[in-house]
């Protein structure tokens, strides 16, 4: 167990440094002088002077080579701070704290309605194999997997929000603001989810303990839900553990459909305003949630199925 706790740290710190050295070695190669962006716009669009331009960039340190910006950034990151927003001149750190809990917020319950629509679906397809509610459930699967987030989120506004003005458009404070962003997030996950746990399942359902659990008189649903659905989440979670970080990446659009204001509505503009400290904070976190969230997946496949060793999971 602390063999594999001990691997996996060390392969998390390597990801987060290469994660850290391309992100920063690509915000300074994209178009645009963060200096120059940022004291127009807090000049009301006003070209900035070259001695305030330079002024800027002096106090900011962006004279300075790339390699020894980075190594600054790093050791300020080493002592918990992540330096201050350019335009906002507020600690990053501070920032994300007042943006982070609605985007959770939104991952979570989006994470809650793919699981709560991929699994029952999956498994009734698998059962259901070759039959009307198994094409069905493929049909549905593909249509979730093509829609875009936008486009379902503006349809899904249209019809609650406008025309039968049961649920509200925006903001957040409330279970019913969430509710349209949280399917227009979670359906196009439990698309891809539950064609994993079709696959899965009838993978399971042809081998030989299955046929015994049937032979010995058992109810087909204990074979099913117990026997054959235990064994089938180990790729399913896989994916989920995998697809919540990329929840994380799918509410910068849904957030701003719904203009809630979290982690990604906060990433768009900060990348528009060349706001460096900002977005290299964000891409750190969201890149940290992932090696997290790999963890706890790796820490589950154990309980799950008790064969897999702590050894196998970080080979």
């Amino acid at each position: 167990m602390w063999k594999f706790i001990v691997r996996r740290t060390a392969t998390a710190l390597l990801v987060l440094v290469g994660v850290s050295i391309l992100t920063y070695a690509l915000m300074f190669f994209t178009p645009g002088d963060p200096a120059t962006t940022i004291l127009r716009k807090q000049m009301g669009g006003r070209t900035p002077s070259s001695m305030a331009v330079q002024q800027f960039r002096v106090q900011h340190g962006l004279n300075d080579p790339i390699p020894i910006q980075y190594v600054n950034w790093v050791w300020d990151i080493l002592h918990g701070n992540l330096r201050q927003s350019y335009y906002e001149n507020t600690p990053v750190s501070a920032m994300i704290m007042n943006r982070v809990w609605p985007t959770l917020e939104l991952a979570v319950a989006a994470m809650a309605v793919s699981l709560a629509i991929s699994l029952p679906a999956g498994v009734f397809s698998a059962v259901h194999k070759g039959k009307m509610p198994d094409y069905l459930s493929q049909f549905a699967a593909l249509l979730g997997v093509s829609m875009p987030n936008f486009w379902l989120g503006y349809l899904l506004i249209i019809v609650f929000s406008l025309e039968l003005g049961v649920l509200p458009v925006s903001g957040v404070g409330s279970f019913e603001r969430l509710i349209l962003p949280a399917v227009t997030l979670g359906t196009g996950m439990a698309a891809i989810v539950t064609r994993l746990v079709r696959s899965s399942m009838l993978e399971v359902l042809d081998d030989e303990y299955i046929r015994t659990a049937r032979a010995k008189g058992l109810r087909e649903r204990i074979v099913v839900y117990k026997h054959a659905l235990r064994n089938a989440l180990i790729p399913v979670v896989t994916i989920v553990g995998l697809q919540f970080g990329y929840l994380l990446n799918g509410a910068v659009v849904v957030e701003i459909v719904f203009q809630r204001p979290g982690l990604g509505s906060l990433l768009i503009n900060a990348i528009f305003a060349r706001d460096y400290p900002v977005v290299q904070g964000l891409v750190l976190l969201i890149a940290a949630i992932f090696v997290l969230t790999n963890f706890a997946v790796d820490i589950v496949y154990r309980y799950i199925d008790p064969r897999i060793s702590f050894e196998g999971a970080s080979a």
